[in-house]
This record gives structure tokens, sequence and C-alpha cells, in this order.
């Protein structure tokens, strides 16, 4: 992939998980990368391992993207680095499973704050200078629960929607610009993100044949990366579930009651 060879790309919750993983893999294609997240401990780690593994530059940033202040005094220091932020993975995330009377407001607003307002934060500090270049691209993690909903993730689903609203608006500005807006959609993901989403771990025992695997998630998101791409979801059978919910709501939620309860 020599589309990515010098490309600065900036990463958000790149600590753990799928945005570790990217990190590495666009790392792996000659990419040189920016990573941000609350940990600057595990953050330092992973640069360490990039640049003993790859002949690319790497940065580390402690950023919490529900600060807003704090996003912009972040990437203020990261412009003064890097000449151009070339592509944008807006990844920091989290949920928690509880039905709406069993979460509290302050539950609902911190993911809000992270999984909606910081990814806008983030997007506006980079996509006036894309879209003057024509050039850029900005990758949104969603998810399927911002497709289809089910119970215990009203809050959580409700984010991802929102993104999907966001995005799909932000594709439409930046299209004459040549500045590509991507979603990705991934189903549960073998992570620690139930650690703190599903703690009662019903729900991974239920789905944990089916997760998807961080490494093979973030292979399709650096594919992706510098081309016009609307939309991945994975996998594929979920996504075929999601379209069907669309033209049939009612019908699927009441074959589906079951599988839905699954949390």
């Amino acid at each position: 992939m020599k589309t990515l060879e010098q490309k600065w790309v900036v990463i958000t919750g790149a600590s753990g998980g799928i945005g570790r993983e990217i990190a590495l893999q666009a790392a792996s294609h000659g990419a040189n990368v920016v990573l941000l997240a609350r940990s600057i401990e595990k953050l330092k780690q992973v640069e360490l391992l990039i640049k003993e593994s790859y002949n690319v530059e790497a940065l580390s940033f402690q950023l919490d993207v529900a600060n807003p202040s704090e996003v912009e005094l972040v990437f203020t220091a990261i412009y003064k680095q890097v000449d151009q932020i070339d592509i944008l993975v807006n990844n920091a995330g989290f949920g928690l499973f509880k039905e709406v009377h069993e979460a509290t407001l302050v539950e609902v607003k911190e993911m809000f704050d992270v999984n909606v307002l910081g990814l806008i934060a983030c997007t506006s500090m980079v996509v006036s200078q894309m879209r003057r270049r024509k050039s850029g691209h900005i990758i949104n993690i969603a998810s399927q629960a911002g497709k289809i909903a089910t119970p215990k993730s009203s809050g959580y689903s409700a984010t991802k929607y929102a993104v999907l609203g966001f995005t799909n608006s932000l594709r439409l500005e930046c299209m004459d610009d040549n500045v590509y807006v991507t979603t990705v959609n991934p189903g549960p993901i073998a992570t620690d993100f139930f650690t703190m989403a599903d703690q009662s771990g019903t729900y991974v025992k239920s789905v944990e044949k089916y997760m998807l695997k961080p490494e093979y998630v973030a292979k399709k998101v650096v594919e992706s990366m510098m081309k016009n791409k609307r939309e991945i979801n994975l996998p594929g059978w979920m996504n075929a579930a999601s379209i069907f919910y669309t033209l049939f709501p009612k019908t699927v939620e009441r074959i589906g009651k079951n599988a839905f309860f699954k949390k």
C-alpha cells in the first residue's frame, strides 16, 4: 500500500483494541502515526513498538476527547510537529449496557461526550485544512448498534446513530473537495470494550463465537485509507440483517426478540 507511505495518520483511542491495531498496521505500510489516548504510558509502549518495528515516525499525546479545550491544545501541538494530517481515525469510544431506567443521565452524557462530541471536536480540528488542500480522509468508528438498536444499549446506540448521522452529513459537505469520509460499523469485537460495557459477562458469553478479531477489523480499516469508501460493515451477515431491519423493522423485532435480549 504505497498510498500510505509518509502519510500522517492520527488515531484516537490508540492505546489498545482496534486503535492500537490500526496504528501498527498503518505503520507497517509506511505511514507515520500520531497516537492519542488518555493513558500516555500505554501510548508510549505502542510508540516504541512502532519505532522498533517499522522505519516510520510515531508521536504520542495524552488526550481525553471529551474535553474540548484539551482537543484544541493537543491538535495545535500536533500541527507544530506535523505539516499536515492526512488521515484521522476517530476510534475513541466506550459503551455501557444498561436499560434506560438503570442508566443514569451522567452515564449517558459521558458516552455522548466521548462517542459523539469528542469525535466532532477532533474532526473539526482537521476538516478545514483537508478541504483547503483538496485531500484527506476521515474515518469514524461507529457500530452496527447504530443501525440496529437492541435492549440494554439505548444510550450507546443513540451515540452511534448520532455518529452515523454526523458522518453522512460530513461526507456530503466534503464531497466536492476530494476529502473522503468513511464510517466503520463493526459488530462485537474481542477487545477490552466489554470489560466496562458488559460487566455481567452474559453478552460476551452469548456472542463469543461471533466476535470479530481486532486485527481483522484494523486490516479492513487500513485497506480503506485514502480510498473513497462510504462504509465498512462487519461482519457481512450482520450488515445484511441491518438492511433487512431497515426494510422490515416490525418483522425483525418480532422474530429476533430472543436474540436481541442476549445482553
